[in-house]
């Protein structure tokens, strides 16, 4: 966590957990991350140079107010501004949720699959993934139709790619070896 988003995570953090409320600022830190994920005009207020720290302050705290944020994040998300550090947002959620997930005893995974998998899947998944790693996993999902099919699993400094896309590129670099 020696990277700018993993002070602040840990900062944050800290001060969540001091207070109780590391539950709470992890449910304000995926809406935060919904925002952006659905805002392309939040994305710009929040990345742009060209606004002003106090301007981007002002923005943020009335539209996370809006949006059921809690005070301590939105206190948060306005010292990132005031400090023009809300560049790394992104990656401040990511880290806080991995800290979280850490002190629950949990590991998180990045799945990445061609269409989004059912339920069904997702237990089987985690069930596995429990077995192998011996803790309980918290997935986090993405869709890439560009991997045709199969599956994509992330799991801290380890990766599994067992895509279509990579077999089908395996077998052609194989054929062009062999003629």
């Amino acid at each position: 966590m020696a990277s700018v988003a993993g002070r602040y995570a840990s900062a944050l953090f800290e001060l969540a957990s001091d207070e109780g409320k590391v539950a709470e600022v992890e449910g304000d830190l995926a809406k935060f991350q919904a925002l952006s994920n659905e805002s392309a005009d939040f994305v710009q207020m929040i990345r742009s140079p060209v606004i002003s720290s106090d301007d981007q302050e002002k923005a943020l705290g009335t539209v996370l107010a809006k949006a059921g944020i809690g005070a301590l994040t939105i206190n948060f998300f306005k010292l990132l501004a005031k400090n023009r550090r809300l560049f790394a947002a992104s990656d401040v959620v990511r880290d806080f949720q991995s800290l979280a997930a850490r002190a629950r005893g949990e590991v998180r995974a990045e799945v990445t699959a061609a269409a989004a998998l059912t339920d069904t899947q997702v237990a089987g998944l985690k069930a596995a993934l429990k077995t192998a790693v011996g803790k309980d996993v918290t997935l986090e999902q993405k869709v890439d139709p560009s991997i045709l099919g199969g599956l994509i699993v992330k799991l801290g400094s380890r990766m599994v790619d067992n895509s279509l896309k990579t077999k089908l590129e395996s077998m052609k670099f194989a054929l062009k070896g062999s003629v």
